[in-house]
């Protein structure tokens, strides 16, 4: 049987913690999971959406994937190389206003996440009386991660939880 790889180890880790907080705290509610394999590149992605409990209006997303490259790296253990997986947090939020309140956001996200690279990605579907837009707000991380940030995610969580709190208090 092979050991368990990085990405693994971590999806369950993450998997853990949120579950935990929903199932135990009730603070959260865990509204989707995808767990992808992707055949043409071998590469893998998870993502865990989630809300605060009550509060449907803001989702959490943790996405965390391995290309083939960091797989094959760790399991032929080749020297030189550093393998892990790519971590994002994402945000997904209705405004009305995108010029003000995307620029609240942002203030707000810097405030949180410690200028983190910051990416709003505003869509909506076409109609004429449009009003409302959707915000994808992602927070990226400039390294990969490992089992050696294990012990992180309660921390990554926290910021999380926090932003949660303070987008819904803007919608």
């Amino acid at each position: 049987m092979n050991d368990p790889t990085i990405f693994d180890n971590l999806k369950v880790a993450f998997e853990n913690y949120v579950y935990d907080l929903d199932n135990i705290n009730g603070e959260v509610s865990v509204s989707n999971r995808k767990d992808k394999m992707e055949m043409a590149s071998m590469s893998r992605a998870f993502s865990l959406q989630f809300t605060l409990a009550g509060q449907q209006d803001v989702t959490a997303e943790i996405f965390l994937a391995a290309s083939l490259d960091d797989l094959a790296a760790e399991i032929m253990e080749t020297s030189g190389e550093n393998p892990g997986c790519t971590l994002l947090v994402r945000f997904y939020m209705e405004v009305n206003d995108v010029q003000t309140d995307c620029g609240l956001i942002e203030q707000l996200m810097q405030s949180i996440w410690d200028q983190r690279p910051l990416t709003q990605t505003i869509s909506f579907v076409y109609s004429p009386d449009q009003n409302k837009f959707m915000n994808k707000i992602e927070v990226g991380f400039n390294r990969k991660i490992n089992e050696g940030h294990i012990q992180d995610i309660p921390a990554l969580i926290d910021h999380v939880l926090e932003t949660l709190a303070q987008l819904n208090e803007m919608n």
